[in-house]
């Protein structure tokens, strides 16, 4: 069986481009693990790439929500997992490609997800608003004394005595650990934050000038304002505003660059904390050539 490739790294960095190259030259096929790309509809703004700039590769996880819908981590780890066993099935090269940090470590890594009671959340939701936290976090120490020295807020406070009234487990043991499920290889995009900082801006500018205000628009009349996720995604949540006359299209992509720049901050902070991950230059000529090395030498190595 062969081995996962995971590309990870911040906005912007080319990871897409990088899957291709790499789908190309190992017969592999791409599965998405950006949570905005699984939106039917949300193209532009996501930078989800046409059928026609796929390079020939099947890609897998694309348009798999409506906008009405919530992503959830728990099932796409379930598909993602199902995706990748069936392109190693076929005896092809699995390519991880994305930069959203949990749903990429809930597809590479041993991470369980504690399962959910609306009815028990509920009851402790009521009894925390009546009579607040204190005796909720009485019962937690008793529990579970790792998550209660966490001082917890409400909501996870809630959510932590709901796991252990539901499993008799204490909700700290399903934290996660960095122990791959099967060989895996994460390749990560990083540049220089000033060169970074001008291609999210140009980046942005372009998804304007493709039409991203009009993509927003018939989402909108699609009911994107009533979403939980979607609408507040970077760049519709700007854009929105300027359909609803609260601000001009310059504002928006003024703001959504900040916005993007934040995003591909926090990107870098939770990669870059992750030990595993072989770092490389996008833009250095040499790059294509050193992933495809460090892939190859990862293949044989894993005894495929």
């Amino acid at each position: 069986m062969r081995p996962l490739i995971s590309v990870v790294g911040p906005t912007g960095t080319g990871k897409s481009d990088t899957a291709i190259l790499l789908a190309q030259h190992f017969d592999g096929e791409i599965v998405n693990a950006d949570a905005l790309q699984f939106y039917r509809g949300m193209d532009i703004g996501t930078a989800k790439l046409g059928v026609h700039q796929r390079g020939g590769i099947r890609h897998h996880l694309l348009d798999i929500l409506d906008i009405s819908e919530e992503a959830s981590v728990a099932t796409f780890q379930q598909r993602a997992r199902e995706v990748i066993a069936g392109i190693q099935g076929r005896g092809r090269l699995p390519i991880l490609v994305g930069g959203s940090g949990l749903y990429v470590r809930a597809a590479i890594d041993e991470l369980e997800f504690p399962p959910t009671d609306p009815e028990v959340r509920r009851r402790l939701e009521v009894e925390a608003s009546e009579h607040g936290t204190a005796g909720l976090r009485e019962r937690l120490a008793a529990a579970d004394p790792v998550s209660a020295a966490r001082g917890l807020d409400a909501r996870r406070l809630v959510r932590a005595l709901e796991v252990h009234e539901i499993t008799g487990r204490p909700f700290s043991s399903y934290m996660p650990q960095r122990i791959y499920r099967q060989p895996t290889l994460q390749v990560g995009l990083d540049v220089d934050r000033p060169r970074l900082h001008e291609r999210l801006e140009r980046r942005v500018r372009g998804m304007h000038e493709a039409g991203l205000l009009d993509e927003v628009r018939e989402l909108a009349a699609r009911g994107l304002r009533e979403t939980k996720t979607a609408s507040r995604a970077i760049g519709y949540s700007q854009f929105l505003e300027v359909i609803d006359g609260t601000c001009s299209v310059e504002q928006a992509i003024e703001s959504t660059t900040v916005a993007t720049r934040r995003f591909a901050r926090r990107q870098i902070t939770w990669f870059r904390a992750d030990p595993r991950v072989a770092w490389f230059d996008p833009f250095d000529p040499g790059t294509p050539g050193a992933i495809c090395a460090a892939v190859r030498e990862f293949e044989a190595a894993s005894g495929t």
